[in-house]
């Protein structure tokens, strides 16, 4: 096959990106902190080779961002960062395949606007950087394809480890792709060194993140585990509408087109093995019962694949495609960036004839989307905290554990507890129980989100303060008293043990 060189990113293609970047930058720090940053923030002041429920790499760039103090749109910025550089890297897969320049910027601009694209990198999180991590690692396994390029497989497997260090995620894509060359190579790629040589080097990569894991008994799977039964994947075709709606419907020809056209179109050979791996990591992930996003990192790839196949479409069709598809994303906006009021999101969602599905059980009833309603309530919950807390005498203060329900609350006392003079809080959810008890006794406990019944039976003395939290927070976060307990008939580091808790957000303690 004859080597291909993709030319340099266009004017249109860096607008693209330039565009995207203004979009994410400009809304980055309108709401507050997400749960999961919090967290994340939390557990990179604790650096380790992985976590009970990601890898590091997140959580170090988490607490990095915020080393000069507290701020939203700081960390936000390597998602910003990730949501630009899916354009270039997109539009070089399209140029591999021979997309030429407008079919190319049409397969960026599919991967810059998407609705869920956007959602995905309105945070940071794990999530945040597969879509670039997958698309990244099939330009190298594109260009190892078409141009011949051995040295393209060691930069796959370097992206590929590089990305299994952010989430596990990646996995997926890498079986995916691995099955689909197999299908379509008749295996041939496999008896080349530099295939297994990058495999190697990203397994090198990805071993103390496991090893942590093994350490630890995989605490990873247990998570994953317990957390199953409460996503709401539902039937294949949900999950199939679910995918269309959120990556923008008028764009599902393109990326559909991109699944079935290499295997019609004798032109597109060379991407039949991504096409297939497309196939083959939807039915991984509507086989484990995955969330609807666990799939979001293999459509831009898709977009590229399509945009080669429909390049010869009329002019007037494909500008007014583009035209219909922008202005879907443009509706779509208020609800995966945080660019409206949240009262006037609120009225907008109660009213809206289709109301964004959640993809697990504990987000329904959120008076907003599921992250944006994860980002409200937390300094009220960490202000309230405190001054019950300041209340206690002198000599109990000392001794005063503060346990929270799950590792939101316990993050958001840690974050914005330090300002208060808090000690770190304590929880048996996920990571915090691998932290312990720390040393505390249990005489005295101030306990954050848990049943107040449950407390009140279990302490020799309680006190239960009612708390009403932003009326936007998640269900489970609002009107839950805290109670101040004293006298547990069993001394927590006794107890901890039979606490723990992997997965399962919302139950209460």
């Amino acid at each position: 096959m004859t080597a291909k060189h993709e030319p340099p990113l266009s004017m249109i293609g860096l607008g693209i990106a330039a565009v995207v970047g203004l979009v994410h930058l400009a809304t980055a720090g309108r709401y507050d902190f997400f749960r999961n940053e919090l967290y994340f923030i939390v557990c990179g002041r604790h650096p380790a080779f992985g976590y009970v429920d990601q890898p590091p790499l997140v959580p170090l760039i988490a607490a990095l961002t915020q080393v000069g103090g507290l701020h939203v749109w700081l960390l936000r910025l390597p998602a910003a960062a990730a949501a630009v550089a899916l354009v270039p890297v997109t539009i070089a897969v399209a140029r591999l395949l021979g997309a030429n320049a407008m079919a190319a910027a049409f397969a960026g601009i599919g991967a810059g606007f998407a609705p869920a694209l956007m959602a995905l990198t309105a945070t940071l999180g794990t999530s945040t950087f597969e879509p670039l991590a997958w698309t990244t690692v099939t330009y190298f396994v594109t260009r190892a394809l078409v141009n011949g390029d051995r040295r393209a497989w060691l930069f796959a497997g370097i992206s590929a480890g590089i990305a299994s260090e952010a989430k596990y995620g990646i996995a997926i894509w890498c079986i995916a792709l691995a099955i689909g060359l197999a299908c379509t190579s008749g295996g041939g790629v496999f008896r080349l060194r530099a295939v297994w040589a990058a495999a190697g080097i990203a397994a090198l990569i990805a071993l103390p993140s496991l090893v942590w894991q093994q350490l630890h008994g995989w605490p990873f799977w247990e998570v994953i585990r317990n957390d199953a039964p409460g996503n709401l994947t539902g039937s294949p075709l949900t999950f199939e509408i679910d995918q269309i709606l959120a990556m923008n419907a008028v764009l599902a020809p393109l990326w559909l087109t991109g699944v079935i056209a290499p295997f019609v179109v004798a032109r597109l050979r060379a991407a039949r093995p991504l096409s297939a791996a497309f196939v083959v990591a939807t039915i991984i992930v509507i086989a484990a019962h995955g969330k609807n996003y666990y799939l979001l990192g293999a459509y831009p790839t898709m977009f590229a694949v399509g945009a080669v196949a429909c390049q010869s479409l009329a002019l007037w069709l494909k500008a007014l495609w583009l035209g219909a598809a922008i202005l879907n994303s443009l509706a779509a906006l208020p609800l995966v960036l945080p660019v409206l009021p949240p009262a006037r999101l609120a009225a907008l969602l109660a009213n809206a004839p289709l109301r964004p599905r959640p993809q697990e059980i504990a987000a329904i009833g959120a008076p907003l989307t599921q992250v944006f309603s994860d980002e409200f309530g937390w300094r009220t919950l960490e202000a309230r905290v405190a001054g019950l807390y300041a209340q206690l005498p002198p000599a109990e203060r000392a001794r005063t554990a503060l346990f929270a329900a799950n590792y939101g609350e316990a993050a958001a006392i840690d974050v914005f507890g330090a300002r208060d003079g808090l000690p770190p809080a304590i929880s048996p959810q996920n990571q915090y129980y691998l932290w312990g008890a720390r040393g505390y006794d249990g005489s005295v406990v101030i306990a954050v989100g848990g049943d107040a019944q449950r407390w009140t039976r279990w302490c020799a003395s309680s006190t239960v303060f009612p708390f009403a939290n932003s009326p936007y927070a998640m269900p489970y976060e609002r009107d839950r008293p805290i109670v101040v307990c004293r006298g547990l008939p069993v001394a927590l580091p006794v107890a901890w043990p039979h606490l723990r808790r992997y997965g399962i957000l919302s139950r209460r303690s």
